[in-house]
């Protein structure tokens, strides 16, 4: 009786798990759909699920009015770039608030992670102004620090919860043998939480890749990434969904496939201490 309650149960969720999934998953699904379409056809009344003629003209058009490969080695650069600096930032920042805590180690993580209930738009002009006298405007650069300081404190905050876990008997031994401090964190609690680390990385790869506000509003030409390539197909004349669409299916492509093949050291490293 408790083995057919069980296995019910498990059917039961695993039914939930999928529904919602394919949930989340559906206007991924409808937007790649859509680039496939022709204009008559992505805004039919009532909407056109399968039943129409497929078209890669709208990836075309995409490609002959825009130079992607420019964008998505913007959005590379930008993503990788401030994902990697954060990251030789955060881990000293977790280390020192996980091993040598102080009194206001937790007011400190707290006031750090209220940052991001900052609306964004409530500190642009400040920040344009300063971009624009510091000559970083449109800049590769200038994203890159902008996107790390967001993300950072999300950074500080996943590496010291993986950090914590870690046993600080370990970082005593290492000490007690002659390591440095350099030491310490490059070769002994790095390796320890590389699943940590990891985990880390794509999850903020992924936010800088997605960023939308600080790319549309501080760049133009040069430095504009893969989210200033698919604002460009709303114009004043409306919006083209079925290039805009393939605009946006060849945008997130490579954060997908990238996703796709790494989510088996996602899922460890977003469970890493959770079973001792």
């Amino acid at each position: 009786m408790a083995r057919a309650v069980t296995a019910n149960r498990k059917m039961i969720n695993t039914a939930i798990a999928w529904a919602v999934g394919l949930l989340i998953f559906f206007p991924i699904l409808w937007t790649i759909l859509t680039s496939f379409k022709t204009e008559a056809q992505a805004i039919a009344s009532p909407p056109i699920f399968l039943g129409f003629d497929w078209t890669l003209e709208n990836y075309s058009i995409v490609q002959e009015r825009s130079d992607y490969m420019r964008f998505l080695w913007n959005s590379v650069i930008i993503a990788g770039g401030s994902t990697l600096l954060g990251i030789i930032i955060a881990v000293p920042a977790a280390w020192s608030m996980a091993f040598v805590p102080s009194k206001r180690t937790k007011d400190i993580l707290l006031w750090m992670l209220s940052t991001k209930m900052l609306p964004a738009v409530g500190v642009l002009y400040p920040i344009y102004l300063l971009f624009i006298n510091l000559g970083l405007l449109d800049s590769r650069f200038g994203l890159v620090m902008v996107i790390m300081l967001i993300n950072l404190p999300i950074i500080v905050w996943m590496l010291y919860t993986y950090f914590r876990e870690i046993p600080g008997e370990i970082l005593e031994a290492a000490r007690m043998d002659g390591a440095t401090l350099k030491e310490e964190i490059l070769y002994v609690l790095t390796p320890m939480a590389v699943p940590g680390i990891a985990s880390t990385v794509l999850l903020n790869f992924i936010l800088a890749w997605n960023e939308a506000f600080w790319t549309l509003n501080l760049t133009a030409v040069d430095a504009a990434p893969l989210t200033a390539f698919i604002a460009s197909y709303s114009s004043p004349e409306g919006l083209f969904f079925a290039k805009l669409s393939a605009a946006s299916t060849m945008a997130i492509a490579p954060i997908l496939i990238l996703g796709w093949f790494s989510q088996k050291q996602l899922v460890r490293g977003l469970t890493f201490g959770a079973v001792k």
